[in-house]
Formats: C-alpha cells, structure tokens, sequence
C-alpha cells in the first residue's frame, strides 16, 4: 500500500523522535477523552506534522510511536451490530446511551483486543477493552460477560441480541505523542460491508487525523483551524454506511463520506 497519504503519514513519523507504547501507555493512555477528527490533505497534514514535531516547540516536539523500530503500523477491526443496525441508528439519532463494540487486531504484532466504546456524560468517549486470546473471538461466553457487565454498569442495559459482524476497516496508522495529548493519523482507509459485501477506499491523498485529549482544543485543532481545515462529521462506521448504503437516513454524515470516499 503506497499512495500520498501513505508516504506522509510515514515521513512525518520517522521525522521526529521515538516514543515506547509503554509510555505512550503511560503519558497518553486516554480511555476516556474528547476526539475531534479531521480529513487533512497530504501537504497539509505535513505542514501541521513538521511544526508539532519541531525540536524547538516549547515542552519539546510531539514524539512518534515505535514498536520494534516501526513507527506505521496496519489496523484492522471488525465491528458488531444487530441485523437493523441499531449502533448506527442510535448514533444518527444522537442517543445518550449509544455505543459501538468491534474487534481491532494490530496486524504488526498479532495483537487483538475486544472493545466497547461509550458516550460519557460529557461527551467525551470512553473505551473499555480486553484482550483476546488463542482462539477467543467477540461473540464468545466472556466476551459476552464483558459486554453485558459494561453496559449495565455504564448505562443500566442489557445488550443487544442478535449482534453479528457489520463492517470491516483496514488501514494505516501513525500516533504523536505529547504529555496528555495524543493525534491519530490514518491513511490507505478501506470499509467492507461484511453483509452487503460492497467496499469503499478512502481518497489516496487524504490523511483522517483524530486528536485525542481529555481537554478541549489542542494544539493539533488550532493549527489545523489556521490552515482551513474545520472537523470533519465524519466516523469511520457510520460514514463507511452513509456512503455504502445510500438508502439509510445518514444526512449528517453525507458531506464527510462524500469528501472522503467520493473521489481519488
């Protein structure tokens, strides 16, 4: 996979100076945090990636995540939904009690973990997980007793019957670090409708950054704001099914799908 936004994400991450996922762990976990997400053409993104990852920034430049002398690295989750996709729904409606369950392997290290994302009270959102082991899948006994016990401790529901595989993603991810801050940046993004089996690529030259933090605006926002480039209504599920499935009730996701997905 070689395509603009591929050749950014990796120049800017090999740039500046390495940082473990034990500290980014450490320094940047945010399991609970506000995200804003961005669809940044190529220049732009390495214009905004230069200044961040600058050694004269005051407090010292973003780092880049390295496992294993990496510092790009391929994602692929799978996510859940029941058969009226009522995840989707409840997201387009604006739901407080809304959430999304998938299945996220990183590929360069086998690694796969279960994960439930929340709205909290704030709007910010909050990520439980737990690893999958050997053989364990998401719609297996323990994952179902995590699934349930998060809900109801969260929320106060049961889940939802009839969960099944809904959509696959796939691409490729850099992450900067800063104390309490921390930019995804993501490029090569495929969406597969795993029931209608129809597929979607994002624009080569476009890079989707999400800045996570548990604040407010970060440094990331203002200089993407400075640039031109405002949030984007754009999530990976709900805009990968805006665009795929046409006939859904996805207004707000329209503009973002379109720009993302519309043309190369």
């Amino acid at each position: 996979m070689s395509t603009t936004a591929v050749r950014a994400i990796t120049e800017a991450a090999h740039a500046t100076t390495p940082i473990s996922l034990a500290e980014v762990n450490e320094r940047s976990a945010l399991l609970a945090r506000f995200d804003r997400s961005y669809l940044v053409p190529a220049p732009v993104f390495l214009r905004m990636a230069g200044r961040l990852t600058d050694p004269r920034r005051p407090g010292g430049p973003f780092r880049a995540l390295a496992i294993d002398g990496r510092r790009a690295f391929g994602y692929h989750s799978v996510y859940y939904d029941t058969p009226g996709l009522r995840s989707f729904h409840d997201h387009r409606q604006g739901r407080r009690l809304r959430f999304k369950i998938r299945e996220r392997v990183y590929e360069d290290t086998g690694e796969r973990q279960f994960e439930i994302k929340l709205k909290g009270r704030r709007g910010d959102t909050v990520k439980h997980r737990r690893p999958l082991t050997g053989a364990g899948t998401p719609l297996d006994a323990r994952c179902r007793d995590f699934l349930a016990e998060t809900l109801r401790t969260s929320y106060g529901i049961e889940p939802p019957d009839g969960l099944g595989p809904s959509l696959s993603t796939d691409y490729l991810r850099a992450t900067f670090v800063a104390d309490g801050e921390r930019i995804t940046c993501d490029a090569g993004l495929t969406c597969g409708d795993l029931r209608a089996g129809r597929t979607v690529r994002c624009a080569a030259g476009l890079v989707l950054v999400e800045t996570k933090t548990t604040g407010h605006l970060t440094e990331a926002d203002r200089l993407l704001h400075e640039y031109g480039i405002r949030p984007a209504v754009f999530t990976k599920y709900c805009s990968s099914f805006a665009w795929l499935r046409p006939a859904l009730p996805a207004n707000r996701w329209r503009r973002g799908a379109r720009r993302a997905f519309g043309a190369d």
